[in-house]
């Protein structure tokens, strides 16, 4: 599947993989600070933003996209930064394709199954009364019982297109269907030995100590780091000191 995708800047070429029920907007602070010196390729995963709505999500599947969509803007090699699920769909594409990756930076996340809340999420979402009229205040309090953040429902809720006929822009009911994929991990055959580097926030537990065997185990190179008052959602919990990571981390990137 060719991806729907926001190209800005030019010079060696960067991609960026949202997380789960987010966009290519998501990184939309990051991609500007880096478009002064790289071309910047942020991509909507299938079902999520303006990329096409499909079954399948497993993530050999998401990796093949990104795939052909690099194929089709004719980027043969690039950096590729993955917040969580596209986190793991950026391990996935360094680990089936290495020779597509020039360096990894994978966001909040470890090649270990998980076990979260977004099923519920999903169901609350799909719950809601898209009636004429349904107003953003109304939507919101509907997620209200089993998202109780403010700030995580606001941004499930930039999902939902109002107007006459409120509907969803992402494909809700094939993300829910492929939540046991997306949570769970299927260890690609291979490593990459390539320059990465895993970043966590540091009042996440995402990335948990115990986990780095695993980590090791298919990206021997891997270093980490951790972004101060900062949890899952690092990079917007603290965009500056994200950013700061991600521009060392790609200092001396050339195609």
């Amino acid at each position: 599947m060719r991806l729907n995708h926001i190209d800005t800047g030019s010079g060696p070429p960067v991609v960026l993989l949202h997380g789960l029920f987010g966009s290519a907007r998501n990184f939309g602070t990051v991609q500007r600070a880096l478009a002064a010196s790289f071309r910047v390729i942020a991509m909507d995963a299938r079902n999520h933003g303006g990329s096409p709505h499909a079954t399948g999500m497993r993530y050999a599947t998401l990796a093949a996209d990104v795939v052909e969509t690099l194929d089709a803007i004719g980027v043969a090699r690039a950096a590729v930064l993955g917040h969580s699920m596209g986190g793991k769909t950026a391990m996935t594409l360094a680990i089936m394709a290495p020779e597509r990756v020039g360096r990894l930076l994978v966001a909040d996340i470890a090649p270990v199954p998980y076990r979260h809340e977004n099923e519920s999420v999903a169901g609350a979402m799909r719950a809601i009364s898209l009636h004429p009229g349904l107003t953003r205040a109304e939507a919101e309090a509907a997620l209200a019982d089993t998202v109780p953040v403010p700030a995580v429902r606001t941004f499930l809720i930039q999902n939902l297109r109002f107007g006459a006929q409120p509907e969803w822009r992402i494909g809700l009911d094939e993300i829910a269907a492929a939540l046991p994929d997306l949570e769970g991990w299927e260890t690609p055959s291979g490593i990459w030995s390539g320059p990465t580097l895993f970043v966590s926030g540091a009042q996440s537990d995402y990335v948990l100590p115990e986990y780095r065997p695993a980590i090791r185990a298919r990206f021997p190179t891997a270093r980490f780091v951790s972004v101060k008052n900062a949890g899952h959602w690092l990079h917007a919990d603290n965009p500056a000191g994200f950013r700061s990571v991600v521009e060392a981390f790609l200092h001396d990137w050339t195609e």
